[in-house]
């Protein structure tokens, strides 16, 4: 794919590895829409921060979980820029619930996370797809975790979750092909706001260093560094679909801390 005047949906773009991957677009020439469904201010500084990079934006607020949401977003992204080559879905739910204390993880939990990272996943290409037939290609990335390898995370619920959207990127490989190639990426701890929201900075600089102490290459994620394999398999990966890309310095081959 040819960034250059591209249209690529980002989903859940307003901080962390969706800004990242939405400026290193931007960066190449493509024409983005930013979603966010809370984060207005920030969803502004990265289409502001796109904008500088030269790049046509649009700002959508739009619930992933909600099936008219993802039909509206992908129809204003058509009507905006006549086309769309490309999908990110990154928007994603999680709680920090140890493993281990089953009776504080609920049902409504589940269905909770499961709405946005699996279901919304699935109604954002099922509203994308046609409009990518229609121009005889296009690409999806799923931003997975690998929590959904490994059974770890921030809870038992992201993590099947997680292993359910890979799932999905197999069958929808298959369903789309030859026009629409489906991947996702799996990272592994990336240092973000979340994390530092949810541990508190000093539990959460104690954990980014344990992880990168027993990660092989030593070191945690950035958004930066996970946007890079993202972007190339909308842009460089044409013969590649259905694959699942390990992104987390290495920490699946075991040794890194579990939640």
């Amino acid at each position: 794919m040819d960034l250059e005047g591209a249209v690529v949906i980002v989903t859940g773009s307003a901080t962390g590895l969706g800004a990242a991957v939405a400026q290193r677009l931007a960066g190449k020439g493509a024409r983005v829409v930013i979603n966010y469904t809370k984060s207005e201010a920030e969803a502004n500084a990265t289409a502001q921060a796109c904008q500088e990079l030269g790049a046509d934006t649009l700002l959508c607020r739009a619930d992933v979980s909600d099936d008219g949401d993802c039909r509206r977003m992908v129809s204003a992204a058509v009507e905006r820029f006549g086309r769309l080559d490309g999908l990110v879905n990154n928007a994603a739910q999680s709680i920090i619930v140890p493993h281990a204390d089953l009776e504080a993880l609920s049902g409504d939990d589940f269905m909770r996370i499961f709405a946005v990272n699996v279901v919304g996943p699935y109604q954002m290409i099922r509203a994308a797809a046609p409009h990518m037939k229609k121009q005889g290609k296009g690409a999806v990335v799923n931003i997975s975790s690998v929590s959904g390898m490994t059974g770890s995370g921030s809870s038992i619920a992201y993590a099947v979750s997680k292993g359910a959207l890979n799932t999905m990127t197999l069958s929808l490989a298959r369903a789309l092909a030859p026009e629409i190639r489906v991947n996702a990426v799996c990272p592994g701890v990336m240092q973000t706001r979340w994390w530092r929201e949810g541990l508190g900075e000093e539990g959460y600089q104690a954990f980014i260093q344990r992880y990168a102490d027993a990660a092989p290459l030593q070191t945690a994620g950035t958004p930066e560094a996970v946007a890079e394999p993202v972007v190339w398999l909308l842009e460089g990966a044409d013969q590649v679909t259905g694959e699942t890309i390990m992104v987390d310095a290495g920490s699946h081959l075991g040794g890194a801390p579990r939640r």
